[in-house]
């Protein structure tokens, strides 16, 4: 004989359970809905409506500086989202390009010495590293931020200052 079900009454109508949903017990997850649309083969059918996006996000960014991103009429930083109208954008260049011998040019320079002075031509092989950080400032509503957007090379610098000029003309 099956045992009697707690949460219904002698009457067989649902009783509020200990999870606050008539009939459940107060611990997992809800139980999935006994009727679910299918196919031929049992297969189930996916909604059929578009999933919503939350406000302000259904835009895609017109730009990304660093942390910095444009969407809509909005600047979006993690400080909060300033207006777009009026910004003020700067950059300042903080890298460094340097020009060095690479230590493989000398060795090749010595070896090749001994057997012809052809050698002493390795000795102008040049080798050029950039290093540090390109800030970008907007100033909007009376509020500011900055972002350090790395320069992986010597032309880090026009591609930030195009990209800059874009938001200088969006911000108009």
């Amino acid at each position: 004989m099956s045992e009697p079900n707690p949460y219904t009454s002698d009457s067989g109508s649902y009783e509020w359970g200990p999870g606050g949903q008539a009939g459940a017990p107060g611990y997992g997850y809800p139980q999935a809905p006994s009727y679910q649309p299918t196919l031929a083969g049992g297969v189930p059918v996916p909604p059929q409506h578009a999933p919503m996006m939350p406000a302000g996000l259904g835009a895609a960014p017109l730009l990304a500086l660093g942390d910095i991103t444009v969407v809509g009429d909005q600047i979006i930083t993690p400080a909060g989202a300033m207006p777009l109208k009026g910004a003020v954008w700067n950059a300042m260049d903080m890298s460094r390009t340097e020009e060095k011998m690479p230590t493989v040019a000398v060795v090749l320079a010595i070896v090749f010495f001994l057997f012809c002075l052809l050698g002493l031509l390795f000795l102008l092989m040049k080798e050029k590293q950039t290093t540090g950080f390109i800030q970008v400032t907007v100033t909007s509503g009376g509020r500011h931020h900055a972002t350090m957007i790395p320069a992986t090379g010597p032309d880090t610098i026009h591609w930030v200052m195009g990209q800059l000029n874009y938001a200088r003309s969006l911000s108009v």
